[in-house]
């Protein structure tokens, strides 16, 4: 029975490449995937891009297939990554770029583009958003993208076209997982089962070094060696769906049912009804069992006829949020920070009055997690102070930091390592489209 090897490359947009380069390099893959976008990147990618129409880009792209793509070349490797961002096509070329100079002759390049729906967004000004629950018309702020959340269609073209190197924009995390299997197996879009095990393949990747016990530490609870030299998960894959979880031998971390089964869980609404572009999968009766070191055997999931619907994440420009910290250290530092905090609440009052839409005033090591004003502390060697302020404009979002800066001589003694920043808040909100109105283009570049 054939079979493939994937391994993850990153879990998130500003993941190590270390290990990735590992597995590349010792894991035997015929696939590694890159994971690299979240809710806000996408947004934050489309503002890069009105500035620069060359940027928009994941912003370690450049790093990572420096080092990735002359490796992977020399391994007949295939990369698939959706670093592309807000702008694939810009990614891909610096991709053609980077292979040029290390003169990776026949290499091709492929990007994924149509989950922009940014020029078609108005359609839906009526829909309800998830957060709200109120139309798309009523978001407080001006919209800056509007990202489509496609499957495997765009990246299984790429591959039949003979890409080494696939990049996307806004795809599902499992997408770029599972569009190998698709494409080497031929399994049929609507085979549910089929996709709903290579869903669960997606899933476990998708987060890099979580599945390898990364996430799951917690010292004298549940200890995990190496971790300092966390190795990334790979899978390997037969046709019939079935496969094994592991990682390469030597590397830091570990496979067990445990961490599978954290990993599993992860952003699982109804694990019953795991909504995806491609399928609505099931991993209720998923099982996880230890066939050796670092060596789990994963069954169970199975699926049904996906939705016709896809998720889309709108991203708009919400508001500025202002901050600043300043610590206090030795005898009395908790009553100094205790003043600082009620000095900048009246300052604040006395020179924005009613201008923030919400205030947070923390005390990092006693209350900033928690939020608990009640709770019963004692006197610590060091105490932060920490304030932050939401408005509408940056001119008063700048007002917060600024007075936790002016403490170095108008508060407490003592006050030391003031820092301040001001940042413009892009925000995520959720609506569901028709997909049809999703259509998956692919451009191939040959070096």
């Amino acid at each position: 029975m054939k079979t493939i090897r994937i391994g993850s490359g990153a879990g998130y947009a500003g993941d190590r490449l270390e290990p990735s380069l590992e597995l590349i390099e010792k894991g035997n893959l015929d696939y590694i995937s890159y994971e690299c976008l979240a809710e806000r990147t996408i947004a934050i990618g489309q503002q890069a891009k009105l500035k620069d129409p060359n940027k928009g880009y994941n912003g370690l792209l450049e790093h990572r297939m420096e080092k990735a793509l002359p490796l992977a070349w020399k391994h007949k490797v295939k990369i698939i990554t959706n670093m592309g961002s807000a702008n694939p096509e810009a990614a891909a070329r610096k991709c053609v770029e980077i292979a040029r100079k290390h003169g990776l002759d026949g290499m091709k390049i492929a990007c994924v583009t149509g989950d922009d729906i940014l020029p078609i967004i108005d359609r839906y000004a009526d829909t309800e958003v998830w957060e709200t629950h109120e139309p798309l018309s009523k978001l407080p702020g001006k919209i800056v993208s509007a990202n489509a959340y496609m499957g495997v269609e765009g990246i299984v073209k790429a591959l039949e076209q003979g890409a080494d190197v696939v990049i996307t924009g806004r795809v599902s995390d499992p997408a770029i997982f599972m569009a190998p299997m698709i494409h080497e197996f031929g399994w049929k879009e609507d085979d549910w089962d089929l996709l709903g095990k290579g869903t669960m393949v997606g899933h476990l990747l998708e987060c890099g070094g979580q599945v390898t016990g990364g996430y799951f530490a917690e010292p004298g609870k549940k200890d995990v060696p190496g971790v300092g030299h966390l190795g990334f998960p790979l899978v390997e894959v037969s046709e019939d769906g079935s496969f094994f979880v592991t990682k390469v031998e030597g590397s830091g971390g570990m496979v067990t049912p445990d961490t599978c089964a954290e990993q599993i869980c992860y952003e699982i609404h109804d694990p019953e009804n795991y909504l995806t572009p491609d399928v609505v999968a099931n991993f209720k009766q998923v099982k996880f069992v230890q066939d050796g070191p670092d060596k789990v055997v994963v069954s169970g999931a199975t699926g049904k006829a996906r939705t016709n619907t896809f998720k889309c994440s709108i991203g708009y420009k919400d508001c500025f949020i202002g901050d600043g910290e300043i610590s206090y250290g030795g005898p009395g530092c908790l009553a100094r920070a205790k003043l600082a905090l009620e000095i900048l609440k009246e300052r604040l009052e006395l020179v924005a009055p009613g201008q923030f839409d919400e205030m947070k005033f923390d005390l990092i090591g006693c209350n900033s997690i928690y939020w608990n004003p009640d709770y019963q502390y004692n006197e610590p060697s060091e105490v932060r102070v920490r304030v932050a302020g939401r408005a509408k404009t940056k001119e008063i979002a700048d007002l917060v930091p600024n007075e936790v800066e002016a403490l170095y001589t108008n508060g407490p003694a003592g006050g030391c390592g003031a820092v301040k920043r001001t940042r413009e808040i892009v925000s995520v909100a959720s609506i569901l489209i028709d997909r049809n109105d999703v259509h998956p283009a692919v451009q191939v570049y040959t070096v």
